[in-house]
């Protein structure tokens, strides 16, 4: 019998090597990440294939499973080890080798396999690893999953079965690049700036765009594990002033950003102006919703006010629901509300059919961006934002919390924020007019002036955002009183960039 794993080990002796190790806090909301090798070994990522394979009989679905990795030095190896436990549960592994995320997701339908494990440590920094998982397309697991793939990795209790196997399918990517520009190609002459971080995207995105019959300018595609210029995450401000100053340099009309697993997309106007996502997400669906008028669209909690107050969205009969952050939450939500797409400001983006198949795709995202630039050929990007009402918004910061303590934490800043607005206590100099609790607390002010405090799903962190339709002035007082209830906690510590 594979042993059960332990919680912790040293590195370079013998229980290292003789033993899996698994850290149980890498069991996130809805998918898994560990630091490599400090909190997950090889033999914990073959004790997670074990275990994996064990739910999906669990579930009853087919034995066959998708698999693919994302360009770090260690995630072949770690999808390898993940495979030798897959296939000791019995289940038929297809490997779609160096990919990204929807590149994997897509594969369950034209390969026609339920289940996904995508080994990718997504935009977090190097030395992560993890797993994004599915059985069920195209939602990928949630809570209740991931609490049942941990009791039976952590507690070793493990199906074994014959019928495993495995079969490498070659030059997959090509199936997935075809399936994209399948479309009718830009009208529109558009220059597009692409940035990949020198992450995975870098081996695709770019062919992409050029097949869409764009003019490309590369940033950072080439493929380098180490990331020389920064972390591929296009919600990093430092990815986005370099789209930025790249997109003023070449005079192009877009820059488009994607992630280390090629599931997000981040966007830059004509004048080099940084688009925060959920604005991308609002204008899509005031381009969206004419072609379906009346059309749902769920966005998550931390993203602007507008798809609830934008004139347009309201004329042309869009519903919006505001739903748990988190592309598992988000994904899962479209696909039970039948919308047409759902928007995180993190920058996963869901279009569902028929614009779509309900996963969160980079790619995907950057088409119905520039097909929106196609539908309005006298305006560019910059003249699209500057159509929406004005808000004053933050990125997203991040203070650091460990994960054992950050969940409680959340719950007494709910419960702080319920206390003052019981006794019509102001923040940030104006009352409390909502608080929206379905995932950490979302608090609304009179005047629209809203902050969001929640536990990260994937990080040791919690998530601090917020915005005013007011004026910036109100923006950095609302942050100012949100930052206050934070500070009673001397467990939260520095924000990774703040306003």
């Amino acid at each position: 019998m594979f042993p059960k794993p332990e919680p912790a080990l040293k590195p370079n002796t013998y229980a290292y090597e003789c033993t899996p190790m698994v850290k149980p806090t890498g069991f996130r909301e809805y998918d898994a990440r560990w630091l490599f090798e400090k909190e997950i070994n090889l033999m914990g990522v073959e004790a997670l294939g074990l275990g994996l394979g064990t739910l999906l009989h669990e579930f009853g679905v087919r034995p066959e499973i998708v698999t693919g990795h994302d360009f770090r030095s260690y995630s072949s190896s770690i999808k390898l080890a993940l495979v030798t436990g897959l296939v000791a549960a019995g289940i038929k592994v297809h490997d779609i080798g160096l990919a990204l995320s929807p590149m994997a997701y897509f594969a369950q339908f034209d390969l026609d396999v339920p289940a996904v494990a995508m080994v990718t440590a997504s935009h977090n920094d190097n030395g992560w690893t993890g797993v994004k998982m599915g059985s069920q397309r195209p939602v990928t697991f949630g809570p209740d999953e991931m609490t049942r793939l941990k009791e039976i990795v952590l507690g070793g209790t493990y199906r074994y079965a014959e019928g495993g196997s495995y079969r490498y399918v070659p030059n997959f990517s090509a199936r997935y690049i075809a399936d994209l520009v399948n479309r009718p190609k830009l009208k529109r002459k558009l220059k597009v700036v692409a940035a990949c971080g020198n992450g995975t995207a870098g081996a695709f995105a770019p062919q992409v765009l050029e097949k869409l019959g764009c003019e490309v300018v590369p940033l950072d595609t080439e493929l380098d594990y180490t990331f020389p210029h920064y972390n591929p995450n296009p919600e990093d401000m430092k990815m986005l002033h370099a789209m930025a100053d790249k997109v003023r340099e070449v005079g192009a009309d877009v820059g488009l950003g994607f992630d280390g697993d090629g599931d997000r997309c981040g966007v830059v106007d004509n004048h080099g102006e940084e688009i925060f996502a959920d604005k991308i997400g609002v204008m899509l669906a005031r381009d969206l919703s004419k072609l379906h008028p009346g059309a749902t669209f769920v966005v998550d909690v931390k993203s602007t006010g507008l798809f609830l107050t934008d004139p347009v969205l309201q004329a042309n009969g869009v519903k919006a629901d505001y739903w748990k952050t988190g592309h598992s939450y988000i994904k899962r939500r479209v696909t039970d509300l039948n919308a047409l797409a759902g928007f995180e400001k993190s920058g996963h983006f869901f279009f569902n059919a028929p614009v779509g198949r309900g996963y969160d795709d980079g790619l995907l995202t950057a088409i119905h961006v520039l097909e929106m630039l196609d539908r309005n050929p006298g305006q560019s990007m910059a003249d699209l934002y500057a159509d929406l009402p004005k808000t004053w918004g933050s990125p997203t910061m991040a203070p650091h919390c460990d994960d054992e303590c950050k969940y409680g934490i959340v719950d007494e800043v709910v419960a702080a924020f319920r206390d003052m607005q019981a006794r019509g206590e102001p923040v940030g100099g104006q009352k409390i007019r909502d608080l929206v609790t379905v995932n950490g607390v979302r608090v609304v002010t009179e005047d629209g002036t809203w902050g969001l405090v929640r536990a990260s799903s994937n990080k040791p962190e919690l998530v601090v955002v917020v915005e005013s339709p007011v004026s910036e002035a109100r923006l950095h007082e609302m942050f100012k009183a949100v930052d206050a209830v934070l500070r009673r906690h001397p467990e939260v510590g520095a924000y990774n960039q703040t306003i």
